[in-house]
C-alpha cells in the first residue's frame, strides 16, 4: 500500500525536514509541498491524498479551520510548536499529533500508525462487502458469515462467537476490539466490555438487558448512550 501526502507548514525549513522525513518511507508518496493551507486546495482537489502534515498556527487559514473543512477521508497529522493545541487536534479527529522538534523515529512511527489505520479501512471495506471473515479456531480457518452471527463474548484472551445454529458455535484467540473494528456497526453493537451484539437478531429489550436467542446479556453504562440512539432511531414509541 503506497499512502499519498500532502505537507503543509508556513516555515520552510520545517517542509523541507518533513518532506525528506517523507521521503525516507517506503510506503509514502510526496504529492505536495505548501507553505500554506490555502496553496495546497488545487491538490487536495484534483488528486486522492490519504495524509496531510498539517501545522496548526498559520496565516489566512490555521491548520485546525483547515481540517474542519477538508474531506473525512483524508487524515491529518498536526505538526506543531504548541502543545496546548492537542485537545483541539483530536477534536477534529486527527491522527496524530507531532510536537516540533519532530524526530526521523517519531515521524516513522506515526507513518505506520497510518499505514496500519488505512489498512483496517481497506480489509474492513473487503468483509463488509463480502459479508464474511476467516478466523483461526482450533488450528483451522474456520469461515464466519456475518448473517449467521447472533453474538459475540469477551472470554479472557479469547472470544467466543455465537450462531444461529448454536452448534457451531466457536472460540478464537483474539480480543473484543480487534472484533469491533471489522463487524459492520452499527449492525453489531458493542454493548458491554465483553459482548457484541449482532442487533437485527435482537427480539427484546428488557430492562437494558438484550435478550437474544435464550439469553439476557447486560448493557453496560458505558455503552447506554449509543444503545439509547439506536433503540431511538427504530422506535415507534
Amino acid at each position: 500500500m503506497t499512502l499519498n501526502c500532502v505537507i503543509i507548514d508556513d516555515e520552510p525549513l520545517a517542509a523541507e525536514l518533513l518532506e525528506s522525513y517523507a521521503q525516507k518511507v517506503p510506503f509514502l508518496r510526496v504529492e505536495g509541498v505548501y507553505n500554506s493551507a490555502t496553496q495546497a486546495i488545487k491538490t487536495i482537489r484534483e488528486k486522492k491524498i490519504d495524509l496531510i502534515f498539517l501545522d496548526i498556527q498559520m496565516p489566512e487559514l490555521s491548520g485546525l479551520e483547515f481540517a474542519r473543512i477538508i474531506s473525512k477521508e483524508t487524515k491529518i497529522v498536526f505538526t506543531t510548536a504548541f502543545n496546548q493545541y492537542a485537545i483541539d487536534g483530536y477534536n477534529v479527529n486527527a491522527l496524530d499529533y507531532l510536537l516540533k522538534p519532530i524526530s526521523f523515529e517519531r515521524f516513522l512511527q506515526t507513518a505506520n500508525k497510518a499505514l496500519e489505520w488505512f489498512d483496517i479501512q481497506d480489509r474492513q471495506k473487503t468483509m463488509r462487502e463480502d459479508r464474511f471473515v476467516f478466523v483461526k479456531s482450533e488450528y483451522k480457518l474456520q469461515k464466519i458469515n456475518f448473517d449467521d452471527i447472533l453474538y459475540v463474548e469477551g472470554v479472557k484472551d479469547y472470544v467466543k462467537f455465537y450462531f444461529t445454529d448454536s452448534s457451531k458455535n466457536i472460540m478464537s484467540l483474539m480480543n473484543m476490539k480487534k472484533v469491533e473494528e471489522y463487524l459492520p456497526s452499527p449492525e453489531f453493537m458493542r454493548i458491554h466490555r465483553s459482548y457484541i451484539v449482532h442487533m437485527p437478531k435482537v427480539e427484546l429489550i428488557d430492562r437494558f438487558r438484550i435478550v437474544i436467542g435464550d439469553q439476557y446479556l447486560p448493557i453496560s453504562e458505558s455503552y447506554k448512550n449509543e444503545m439509547l440512539k439506536y433503540i431511538d432511531s427504530h422506535s415507534l414509541v
